[in-house]
């Protein structure tokens, strides 16, 4: 299993990109990087991590109600150089950024009079070196418990070639890559697997913000293939060579310029969201006459499951997991309430989970900020279960023997569906991100849509690969905001890419550039 593998040691680029084009195109970066560190701190560094990106093909807002989504890694990542400060053992970190607008940084961790490890993030601000600080937190807890022995003081200089707040993940991208430069740093490498430096991983971001599968794309992918990411009943990810040989395609990523405030929004968007399917979950259980504890916050994963007369212990194969998904989407039409756009208020939903306020709220609300006067559980489920039905057919279209132009095709069309549902039913799309969509087909893309959160961020469209500059260019001539962007800055912002490798350590002393 993927999950079971050991972190990659690699020696030259051409093992990471697998591509040896990308390979030489990259190699410049790393040169820069490894040039740059001497100046910032007057000593070569030891070893690179390396943590990509990752686009998620299909299968959005479906991850935290536990149903399996599908991303890859791209090409651009997060690169972490980093040496030991000689004669300190005090764990203090020195890190810098090559981004000019990102400031040094430097912090120690201390021992909280509780007896565990402290460093100050304030999730207030989401500021870059709050991930750096994220992943250096679960090496101390996972490696350091006995506060005996002394983590190793670093000096790290960071780049990266994810854009920022695009959907493209950067920040779970920073949180492996610093995970991954910490355990080198410690010599603790050896003592994990991928699976659980996903694992880590996902812990550190929580002190940040939520996520799931971008940690696992992160460091499970495979080149030329994506993952099928389930979380339930345990965290599982089969690679999936895309059938994009024969014709040739590519994922073309097209950032909309829209960037979306986490910190403001999260309470009437994210926050939201989470809320609404879980109770959506709960309310539709109680339909179907499923038992649900007052305690329990089931996720619509667990009804379908307890619906085909599983236990949340039992594994569902992806062929009975699609017949139960055709089976119970006629089913979430008893969550309409009147006109479907207008939904449910607070009391309203209340009554019909079945709780008291007072519960409700304990179970809901008590640990989420939120901000709504109606809530929408009808359209949230049905996207969840359309969603996550439609990831199980993209896969099921990549697993078959041949590839075409109709397999093509196909893919596009679902990914059509998803934005169509993103936009109409979980209303995570936004005006730029549904123009910028139809302007990719109507460039020739197979399909497109949002990648990510949503409310900004990217697109993805898969695309012949022989029409990518044709396509870059017809989308910089008709989305407005790239109006007047010379021919460098319109690639930094819309660009190709194919399925990446994931996290990797490249010691100095053994690695060519």
């Amino acid at each position: 299993m993927a999950a079971s593998l050991p972190i990659p040691l690699v020696s030259t680029l051409d093992e990471v990109h697998n591509d040896i084009s990308v390979a030489s195109k990259t190699s410049s970066r790393w040169d820069l990087l490894v040039s740059e560190f001497e100046r910032f701190f007057d000593k070569k560094p030891d070893f690179i991590a390396r943590a990509p990106g990752r686009v998620n093909l299909i299968g959005e807002h479906i991850d935290y109600a536990l149903f399996g989504v599908f991303p890859a890694a791209i090409e651009r990542d997060i690169l972490i150089a980093c040496a030991p400060r000689e004669n300190d053992f005090s764990g203090r970190i020195v890190i810098d950024n090559m981004e000019s607008k990102y400031e040094r940084q430097s912090f120690t961790p201390v021992i909280d009079p509780s007896g565990n490890w402290f460093l100050e993030i304030d999730k207030t601000q989401l500021r870059w070196e709050s991930y750096v600080k994220a992943g250096y937190y679960g090496v101390l807890e996972h490696f350091f418990r006995d506060k005996l022995t002394k983590p190793v003081g670093c000096d790290m200089l960071v780049t990266g070639s994810v854009p920022a707040g695009s959907g493209l993940s950067s920040s779970a991208a920073m949180v492996v890559a610093s995970t991954l430069a910490f355990l080198c740093a410690n010599n603790r490498l050896d003592q994990v697997t991928k699976g659980s430096l996903v694992e880590i991983a996902m812990e550190n971001e929580r002190r940040v913000v939520e996520g799931k599968m971008d940690q696992a794309a992160s460091v499970i992918s495979n080149a030329q293939s994506a993952l099928y990411i389930t979380f339930h009943p345990r965290l599982s990810a089969e690679p999936i060579p895309l059938p994009i040989t024969t014709p040739k395609a590519v994922f073309v990523c097209a950032n909309s310029l829209v960037v979306a405030d986490k910190v403001v929004s999260s309470k009437f968007r994210y926050n939201l969201r989470v809320v609404e399917t879980l109770v959506a979950a709960r309310v539709l259980g109680r339909h179907l006459n499923i038992s649900i504890s007052k305690s329990e916050k089931i996720t619509l994963k667990q009804v379908l499951g307890r619906f085909l007369g599983s236990s949340d212990d039992d594994e569902i194969g992806p062929e009975d997991l699609l017949k139960g998904l055709e089976l119970i989407i006629p089913k979430v039409d008893c969550l309409r309430k009147g006109d479907p756009d207008v939904g449910y208020t607070l009391e309203e939903m209340v009554e019909a989970s079945g709780l008291s306020q007072e519960e409700f709220h304990e179970l809901y609300l008590s640990w989420v900020d939120v901000e709504a006067t109606h809530f929408q559980l009808y359209k949230r489920a049905l996207h969840v279960f359309t969603e996550a039905l439609r990831v199980l057919q993209f896969r099921e279209v990549c697993t078959r023997a041949e590839a075409s132009l109709k397999t093509l095709e196909e893919l596009g069309r679902l990914m059509n569906e998803s934005q169509a549902s993103c936009a109409e039913l979980f209303q995570c799309s936004c005006p730029e991100l549904d123009g910028l969509t139809q302007l990719a087909r109507d460039a020739g893309a197979y399909g497109s849509r949002l990648t990510g959160a949503g409310w900004g961020g990217c697109s993805v469209s898969l695309v012949s690969e022989d029409r990518v500059e044709e396509f870059i260019r017809k989308v910089g001539q008709t989305y407005r905001p790239y109006h007047g962007f010379t021919p460098e800055k319109l690639h930094e912002v819309i660009f190709a890419t194919k399925p990446s490798s994931g996290a990797s350590a490249h010691y100095l002393h053994r690695v060519s550039l």
